[in-house]
């Protein structure tokens, strides 16, 4: 699933191709968003901005109506020339917004709606959201309490849930957890205020530095050689690139997504 950096990166290219421009055609194979071009249709429009909250994927058209989307796993927004043969089959299609010189076209979104912008915050899908790590005002020590109030849950559990802070998602999580040296089980209640202010500036500071349009592949590790970028995340039974120890993984939480670590750099210190 997309995360938080590479939503805002979307974002941007999006932003720079669309924004100030009138929609010249907009289509959807999605029943509900058609409802709402029939009633408002959407061509004749401009395109005021595009913007990134945590995972979501902003469309703002003038009229004060916003375009939400979330990628979820296998989601994405592509951008064309007018007339160039698209990359994914016209199946795949859920939404494109033209204008004369760009189209971007989202091929299996399956989480889309039209919300009013007056009501944006208020919708059901941003207004569960906790703070975005990736805005310039979001406030740390704000975030990192929240993380130590989900008490004795595990922080491998706490850092993906987006009520908590919106924006981080399977990699992070693993790569966050290997570098603050806490395992994955480790309760989240059990962080001193230090230590979650210190893992959420962290966080704060791997999303902002992955949002660059230069960074092509999520880098965490600083390493910029083929295959170095990561340092525990999709690494099972490779040697930690600290101490050499294999690292493991494990299917976690409801949707049994799988968490990385290094036993010896992440030990489960048992607390009281």
């Amino acid at each position: 699933m997309p995360e938080g950096d590479t939503i805002a990166r979307a974002a941007a290219v999006l932003h720079e191709a669309l924004a100030g421009q009138t929609v010249t055609r907009f289509a959807t194979a999605l029943a509900h968003l058609a409802r709402v071009d029939d009633d408002t249709p959407i061509g004749g429009r401009s395109v005021e901005r595009c913007s990134a909250t945590g995972k979501h994927l902003l469309v703002a058209f003038s009229g004060d109506l916003v375009l939400r989307t979330h990628l979820r796993m296998h989601g994405s927004w592509h951008l064309y020339q007018p007339g160039e043969r698209w990359q994914r089959p016209p199946r795949a299609m859920r939404l494109v917004i033209e204008t004369a010189t760009r189209v971007a076209v989202a091929f299996d979104v399956p989480d889309a709606e039209f919300v009013r912008g007056d009501r944006l915050a208020r919708s059901r899908a941003l207004a569960r959201l906790g703070p975005d790590l990736l805005d310039p005002g979001v406030a740390i020590a704000t975030v990192a309490a929240r993380l130590v109030a989900e008490g004795d849950r595990p922080l491998g559990q706490a850092l993906l849930d987006q009520r908590v802070a919106a924006g981080l998602g399977n990699v992070y999580r693993s790569e966050l957890l290997f570098l603050a040296a806490l395992h994955p089980e480790t309760s989240a209640g059990s962080l001193t205020p230090a230590a979650a202010v210190a893992l959420v500036e962290t966080a704060v500071r791997l999303l902002r530095a992955n949002t660059v349009a230069s960074v092509a592949t999520r880098n965490t590790t600083g390493r910029t050689a083929p295959g170095k970028a990561l340092w525990v995340y999709n690494r099972t039974t490779r040697p930690c690139r600290r101490c050499g120890t294999p690292i493991r993984s494990a299917a976690d939480g409801l949707e049994a997504r799988r968490v990385y670590w290094c036993p010896a750099c992440q030990p489960l210190v048992p607390t009281r």
